[in-house]
C-alpha cells in the first residue's frame, strides 16, 4: 500500500490540530460491512502493504486503515510528548472517536469490525470493551493484555537495534519522522512503571464476537495473551499459527485472511457476500 494513495484529515488531540494519514478501501463496495486496521507499535498505513487490501477483496468488504498520530505521515509526536501507561486507552478512547467523527462515519447506525495488530490489538479491545455497541466484531492478532518479560526483553532488543544498526534508517521509508513512533513507544514500555499495565479485567465489557491469534514463534509475547482474552471472553476462537513470528499477516498471511474470512462471514449479521 503506497504512501501516496492516503489522505489526510485534521483533527483536535491533546489540544492542538493533527492531522491523520488515511486511505480507504474498495469504497465502491456500497452498503459493504467496514473493517478498521489498526497497526502495530512501531507499524503505519503504508507498513501493512497489500494485507488490508486483500482481506477486503477476499471478504467483499470495505476498509480503513490509518496511521496513529505519531506514526507514518501523520502528525509526529512533539519532541516534549511524553507517552504514559494510558497511551493506548488514549488512542482507543480519544484518537478513534475523533477520526470516525471526522470521517463521517456513524457507528450508531451501522457498527463496524476492527482488525488490530500487536499494540493496535489491544486499542481495538479497548475501543470494543469502552463502545461496545459501535463494533460489530474484531480480531486481534498478538495483542498485549498484559506486559510479560519476553515483550521487555525483546523491546530492549530493538532499543539496542535502533541505536547500533540500520533500523533507524528502515523505518524512515514508513514515518517521516522515525524517531517519533520509536521512543513514543519504546520508551514507555520500558518504564519499570509499565510493567504493571494490564487490560485484563477491562476487556470484559466486550460483548462482540472475538478472534484472536498468535504465532507461536512471537518473539514479544507468549499464548498467555489470548489465552487469557478466551478465559474472560466466551466464546473467543483462538488461532495459533506455526512458524509464524509476531506478525501473522506476514508470516502466513494465506492462513490468516482465509481464518479472517470465515469468521467475519460466520459471525456478521446480515452478511451480503
Amino acid at each position: 500500500m503506497a504512501q501516496k494513495d492516503s489522505a489526510f484529515v485534521e483533527i483536535q488531540w491533546r489540544g492542538r490540530p493533527v492531522r491523520v494519514e488515511h486511505v480507504w478501501l474498495s469504497p465502491d463496495r456500497l452498503g459493504a460491512p467496514l473493517i478498521v486496521f489498526l497497526h502495530e507499535g512501531l507499524g503505519s498505513l503504508a507498513m501493512w502493504k497489500d494485507f488490508p487490501q486483500q482481506l477486503c477483496d477476499a471478504a467483499g468488504w470495505r476498509g480503513l486503515v490509518y496511521s496513529r498520530p505519531g506514526y507514518g505521515r501523520s502528525t509526529p509526536r512533539a519532541s516534549d510528548e511524553i507517552w504514559h501507561n494510558d497511551f493506548m486507552h488514549r488512542q482507543a478512547l480519544e484518537v478513534l472517536p475523533a477520526l470516525f467523527e471526522a470521517l463521517g462515519i456513524n457507528t450508531a447506525t451501522k457498527p463496524l469490525w476492527l482488525y488490530g495488530h500487536s499494540d493496535g490489538g489491544s486499542i481495538a479491545l479497548l475501543y470494543a470493551a469502552h463502545f461496545p455497541n459501535a463494533v460489530a466484531g474484531a480480531v486481534v492478532a498478538a495483542p498485549h493484555i498484559l506486559v510479560e518479560d519476553i515483550s521487555v526483553s525483546s523491546i530492549e532488543l530493538a532499543r539496542k537495534a535502533y541505536l547500533d544498526t540500520d533500523l533507524r534508517d528502515r523505518l524512515a521509508k514508513y514515518h517521516d519522522d522515525p524517531d517519533s513512533p520509536f521512543w513514543g513507544w519504546n520508551r514507555i514500555w520500558l518504564d519499570p512503571a509499565f510493567r504493571s499495565w494490564s487490560i485484563e479485567s477491562e476487556i470484559a465489557s466486550i460483548r462482540c464476537p472475538l478472534l484472536a491469534l498468535q504465532g507461536l514463534d512471537d518473539e514479544y509475547g507468549t499464548l498467555q495473551q489470548i489465552h487469557g482474552i478466551a478465559e474472560r471472553l466466551k466464546p473467543t476462537e483462538l488461532l495459533k499459527l506455526a512458524n509464524c513470528g509476531h506478525s501473522p499477516h506476514r508470516d502466513q498471511p494465506e492462513k490468516v485472511i482465509k481464518a479472517v474470512t470465515q469468521f467475519i462471514h460466520t459471525n456478521n449479521r446480515g452478511d451480503i457476500s
